[in-house]
């Protein structure tokens, strides 16, 4: 249920605010201590930001996906390292127990979950598994009232500090997805180690790491669904996930065209603001086009799904458009600043490092490709 227009604009001007004058000032020190500042995560924690898309009865906001594409839109206009603090919480870390827990799992985990005292993650690619991720390799086999986990998840979010892991694993000898199973698995359970963060190109402040699963004893109880949906509730979570990441993009696409008109209208050249140049004014023009076209499709498709329409071919649409677009963007901002935006004082060069990732991540542009040409030609057009 959508909040009151009143209550969400408040939201709205609170998020806004809370980027504007909190984190924006903090970027530099996030990307030098490759950390998010305790404070801010509690700060985070008091505003409900862990708990958008979890419903009010376990504790969240309850925020249609409208509503969280929108808060989405507004940190996108910060360092994505802030996001992601509380963004597995909201989207793939949460979203599996949302869609397919059981009122006993939903009781015992989200109230945790929304309020931030649990943080979640999602483990589903694997060293040898990526794009292809019905393929997983780990094994989940039941022994008595418990299934025994082994294997190995690379490049997880949050890995460093979650606490509870939404984990892929194979529990039927069929090949591809119908082998796949969903589980919760706690951190502390006895085989569970996190491998050291990756060194990233970008987005710091963000960890990832190997989780890997050495004999894991996990409660029969703590399996998602069925034996065999694991694919399945996946490919569920990832279709909202992806909608929440364009959002993202469309966030860091208007922070930086907004950086752009405020240099380019400072800084001189030939006798005259940069901005007046029409080759300059090109490179905005096209920037903020596209960003308008992918604000469009994503708040449309985000309308599309809390209508309850099937929204696979729209979502994998927006998250490729947008991650795209963020690219040329940032590219075209570098651009602009010239010298400047290769240097680090600027933030821009930062930026434009950290949205590489979003044509990687939750699916790459090309799986998006395969996702749409598939569900067009199964719709006819």
């Amino acid at each position: 249920m959508a909040l009151d227009p009143e209550t969400f604009d408040a939201l709205i001007d609170t998020v806004r605010r809370f980027v504007s004058e909190r984190l924006r000032p903090l970027e530099g020190q996030v990307e030098a201590d490759d950390a998010v500042p305790a404070d801010v995560v509690r700060e985070m924690r008091d505003m409900g930001l862990f708990g958008l898309s979890i419903a009010e009865e376990y504790g969240g906001l309850g925020l249609t996906m409208y509503e969280e594409a929108r808060i989405g839109i507004e940190m996108g206009r910060t360092t994505p390292a802030f996001r992601s603090t509380f963004g597995t919480n909201v989207g793939i870390g949460s979203q599996g127990l949302v869609m397919a827990g059981s009122p006993e799992q939903k009781a015992q985990w989200l109230p945790r979950i929304a309020n931030g005292e649990i943080i979640t993650s999602f483990a589903l690619t694997e060293p040898d598994v990526g794009s292809d991720s019905g393929a997983v390799k780990t094994r989940a086999v039941k022994d008595g009232d418990v299934y025994r986990l082994t294997g190995t998840k690379r490049f997880i979010t949050n890995a460093d500090k979650a606490d509870l892991f939404t984990v892929m694993a194979r529990t039927g000898e069929e090949a591809g997805g119908r082998g796949v199973s969903a589980f919760l698995v706690p951190r502390d359970l006895p085989g569970l180690s996190i491998g050291e963060p990756e060194k990233k190109m970008g987005q710091k402040g963000a960890k990832v790491a190997d989780v890997i699963f050495d004999d894991v004893p996990v409660p029969a109880a703590n399996r998602l669904g069925a034996e065999g949906e694991g694919f399945r509730i996946a490919m569920r979570v990832l279709d909202r996930g992806r909608l929440h990441i364009a959002a993202v993009c469309v966030g860091v696409a208007e922070r930086l065209i907004a950086d752009c008109v405020v240099y380019a209208t400072e800084r001189k050249q030939f006798g005259k603001p940069i901005a007046e140049h029409q080759l300059i004014q090109g490179m905005i023009a096209d920037s903020k086009t596209e960003a308008l076209a992918a604000r469009a499709l994503v708040l449309e498709t985000a309308n599309a799904k809390d209508a309850g329409k099937d929204v696979v071919m729209e979502s994998a649409a927006a998250k490729y458009y947008a991650s795209e677009m963020v690219g040329r963007v940032a590219d075209r901002a570098v651009q602009i600043f010239g010298g400047a935006g290769y240097i680090a004082d600027y933030g821009i060069e930062r930026l434009y490092r950290d949205v590489r990732l979003f044509r990687i991540y939750e699916g790459t542009s090309q799986i998006q490709q395969i996702i749409i040409a598939r569900e067009t030609l199964k719709r006819g057009g």
